[in-house]
This record gives C-alpha cells, structure tokens and sequence, in this order.
C-alpha cells in the first residue's frame, strides 16, 4: 500500500526509527529495554502502594513523591508501546493520529514531572528554612490543590502541540528520528509552514526552563540556612534530607541539557549519540527514581525490606 494520498501528495503514515544501523540487532536490544521497563514500572507501582498503604507515609513529602511517581509511569506508558513495537517486532508504522497522541503524552508527563520537582524543591524549602509553618502550608487539601492545578496548567500547556501538528500538511518525508514521536521530530516533516510550532515550542522550553531556575533558587536558599547551623552533624542530617530529591532532579535534566546542546552545538555527531541521548531521557528517570528513594529514604527502605523478610519468613514456613 501506498503511504501517500494521492490526490493531495500527503503522508498518511509515519515510520519511527529504532537505532540506525542496528536494525538485524533490534531484537536482542528490546530484552535489556524490556526489563527497564519492567523495574521501571514495578519500582513505581510499589512507591504508590506504600504511600497508600502505610499511614506513616501520609505525609506531604511523600504524597509529592506520589506525583513523581505517577509521572513516572505516564513517562513509561506512553513511549513503551512504539519502543516495543519498533524493537521487539519490527513494525515502525504508525498513524499520524497516533503519533501526535503519543507526543502529547510523553511531552505532558515529562513537563509534569518536571512540575512536580518544583514543588518537591520548594516542599524541602519549607521544612527546611520555616520549619514551625510546614503542617500549616503543606495541608492535605493544599497539597491535593497544588498538583491538580500543576496537572491541569501542563494539560493546557500542552494540548496545541497535537493540535497545531494536525494542522499541518506533510509531504514527501515521513521518517521519524526516534522509536517514539516528539513534537519537534514530527513538525520538521511538515511541508506547510511551521512557525507556530516553533515559537510555541520555545516558549513551552522556556517554560522548563524556568522550572530548574526556580529549583535551584530554592536550593541557594536552603544551603544558606544549612551552612548557618552551628553543628556539621545536624548540618549533614539536614542536607541528607534533600539528597534524594538532588538526585532526581539530576536525573532529569541532564539528559534534557545534554540533548539540547547536542542539538544546538554538534549537529554534525552521529544521530546514534542523539537517539541514544533522547532514549536516556525517557526510560532512566522513571527507572532510578524509585531505586533512589527506596535506598536513600529510610522509611520506604525499611517497609520494603520487611515485607520481603515477611515473604521469605511465608516460604521458608
């Protein structure tokens, strides 16, 4: 069948792209993909069921951590079906209809995720620098606040990239960059003018952007109030409270920075380094956040390892 209509010269497929050059190795590739999705998605589900389970855990902290982990799985989701359907069985058509559903998701599940590291800096800020207010600002019906219009301003946020994409016509090129459909991969195949999509999708960057400005304010603000505590031992055990949130954010945005330096400063590296980068980016932070909080927060760490004690105590009886 042919992937252009005709009478109007348009794409009605897309074609994903798995890793250049590997395509008789896709098949071993998808069993180390498939077991990160996996522990992935496993790792989260078992956040969410303690947090839920275990009354010690209703805390605001841990609700926050709640959000990251729900967006952890939208994150996993959304990208799982094509990575799987590109690597596992070799069928990288997809819609256009499909594609630009699937950009939302992934593009909407990335910015909330990257929202709810904000507020999981600014969280640290409170019961760090004004300890005394932190029940009083941080109220369940607050926090239930806070994420629902986190997660409806991203929704708003962004609903034009499928809509402005489905405006456009496409033409003669319909060969995708990744195993999975981006906004600025798809609006690039476009042979209508695109210049809405771009300035859009600048400002939605800009947006981002400003979310790790607003983290790292938070964090100048928290490490003058820990430097101004007499002893190191309680300055340690302070800091050891943000050390896993630390490493979250890390985990997030520097396979963003790294990808968008490599898109703005070594156009001519290999497209292998840009698709491996870009993988990086969706499939490690859903992966290591869950094992970063179960080892570094002592609570999710110690129900864990009861409950596995509580299952090899059921067996070995």
């Amino acid at each position: 069948m042919s992937n252009f209509n005709n009478s109007r010269n348009e794409i009605f497929m897309f074609y994903l792209v798995g890793i250049p050059g590997m395509e008789p190795a896709h098949i071993w590739i998808s069993i180390p993909i498939c077991l990160m999705y996996i522990v992935a998605i496993l790792g989260n589900c078992i956040i969410l069921f303690f947090i839920k389970t275990e009354p010690s855990l209703h805390e605001p902290m841990y609700y926050f951590l709640s959000m990251l982990a729900l967006s952890d799985l939208g994150l996993s989701f959304s990208s799982l079906p094509t990575m799987l359907k590109v690597f596992l069985i070799n069928a990288p058509e997809i819609s256009p209809n499909a594609c630009f559903a699937q950009e939302f998701f992934i593009h909407e599940f990335s910015a909330l995720e990257s929202s709810v590291l904000l507020i999981m800096s600014f969280d640290r800020f409170v019961a760090i620098c004004n300890p005394l207010r932190y029940t009083s600002i941080f109220t369940n019906a607050r926090v239930t606040q806070i994420g629902l219009a986190f997660a409806l301003k991203n929704v708003l946020l962004i609903l034009p990239f499928p809509l402005t994409l489905r405006h456009l016509r496409y033409c003669k090129k319909n060969f995708l960059s990744h195993s999975y459909c981006l906004h600025q991969d798809v609006m690039k195949l476009a042979c209508s003018d695109n210049r809405v999509n771009v300035v859009y999708g600048l400002f939605v960057a800009l947006t981002g952007i400003l979310d790790i400005t607003f983290i790292f304010v938070s964090y100048v603000m928290i490490v003058k109030v820990v430097l101004s505590i007499a002893s190191q031992k309680e300055r340690l055990k302070v800091f050891n409270t943000c050390v896993s949130h630390i490493c979250a954010v890390l985990i997030f945005y520097i396979p963003v920075f790294s990808l968008a330096v490599i898109h703005r400063f070594a156009k001519n590296c290999s497209p292998m380094v840009r698709i491996l980068m870009a993988d990086v980016f969706l499939m490690v932070p859903p992966l290591m956040n869950p094992i970063v909080y179960c080892v570094k927060s002592q609570q999710i760490r110690n129900l864990v390892l009861e409950k596995l004690c509580q299952s090899k105590t059921h067996r070995d009886s």
